[in-house]
């Protein structure tokens, strides 16, 4: 069977909204002049090219197209009469979808023609506030977030080997020194190449069933009562705070029935729960919430937003820091169960948010 491959162009003027191939028009052009030197006259082609695109379709189709008879009319094989036949059904019956689909493209195109609309590319750790945002920026601001989810180490090494502009991940509310995030994010950050961003606090908690049957208040319980529990992945920002809380517990992830086991996202381990799969897991109330699970807050962390230094001129970080300060998005932010706005678009020193960083006799420049 062969395969179809769709192509557009761009240009300043208008045209009927069309998927061709360029052998339909050969095969027409040839089929209705009766030669193939009638049919290249009418497409203001040589004789030559058209024989060759014939001949190069034929090798490609593994069928003939033409019946060449010298000193008669040249007309098309079965199955080139099958390929004019399959064109023109195509065109009658898709023809509606066609043109919404160039509606869609036209519309999206017009953004990269807008000198009011910005597109900021960002790779962050699994968030529902994130998604809300994106939602929000596409009012008058006009900024398209081009959001991919991934963990948190996983963000800002895409961030520092530019395949985003900005990175988003998360922390314990007061990070310490010689913690777990310090020994994962601080050789991925630098004071004078990195800015953090404001955005948001947010609580992480153990997600249960309904009336919490299996009393679960605290990873020590989790422990002691041998509950099934579902983790989220190397990499991610949530499982670096749920190491951190081992730590803090002493306790380590074999204390922990079902650790080995994880989930891509906050709403993938609730699912987890919510099906019966697991008793609990380490998430954001948010995600609890939407699936009608009980949440029992365990930790405050802050959630940030990095860029490099050298683009917070850039008019896309300026216009969505832009959206950050603004009432209406902190207002909605506020909505979000679980979160808090946290000095919300400003512009913030490395070295203070993450305070890993020490400089005996030289300030830093950032």
């Amino acid at each position: 069977m062969h395969r179809l491959q769709f192509h557009y162009t761009l240009s300043r003027e208008s045209s009927p909204a069309l998927v061709r191939n360029p052998l339909m028009d050969l095969l027409q052009a040839v089929s209705g002049a009766g030669s193939i030197s009638a049919g290249a006259r009418q497409l203001g082609l040589s004789y030559r090219h058209v024989w060759g695109e014939l001949k190069r379709w034929e090798q490609e189709l593994g069928n003939e197209l033409v019946v060449w008879e010298k000193g008669q009319s040249a007309r098309l094989t079965e199955f080139g009469s099958k390929l004019m036949w399959a064109e023109r059904q195509a065109q009658a019956r898709l023809a509606p979808q066609i043109e919404a689909l160039r509606g869609d493209l036209e519309r999206t195109f017009a953004v990269a023609f807008d000198p009011n609309a910005h597109v900021v590319t960002l790779y962050a750790s699994h968030d529902d506030a994130l998604a809300r945002l994106r939602e929000h920026a596409l009012g008058p601001e006009q900024v398209h977030l081009d959001i991919r989810f991934c963990g948190s180490v996983d963000a800002i090494r895409g961030l520092n080997e530019g395949r985003c502009v900005m990175a988003g991940f998360h922390t314990l509310q007061h990070p310490q020194s010689g913690s777990l995030a310090q020994r994962i994010y601080k050789p991925l950050l630098r004071p004078g190449l990195h800015k953090i961003v404001g955005f948001a606090q947010r609580t992480q908690g153990l997600m249960v069933r309904p009336g919490n049957p299996l009393r679960l208040n605290n990873l020590k319980d989790v422990q002691q009562r041998q509950a099934r529990f579902v983790n989220r992945a190397l990499g991610s920002g949530t499982r670096v705070v749920m190491d951190e809380l081992l730590a803090q517990s002493g306790m380590v992830g074999t204390d922990i029935c079902g650790f080995d086991v994880t989930e891509p996202s906050h709403t993938a381990v609730a699912h987890a729960v919510a099906a019966g799969a697991a008793d609990v897991a380490l998430g954001i109330e948010v995600a609890a919430q939407a699936l009608g699970l009980q949440f029992v807050p365990l930790v405050q962390e802050s959630y940030h937003l990095v860029c490099l230094k050298s683009a917070l001129q850039d008019p896309a970080i300026v216009a969505l820091r832009q959206v950050l300060q603004s009432a209406p998005w902190q207002e909605q932010l506020r909505a979000i169960a679980g979160y808090t706005p946290s000095q919300c678009g400003q512009v913030l020193s490395l070295r203070k948010v993450l305070p890993w960083w020490s400089f005996s006799g030289q300030k830093p420049a950032n």
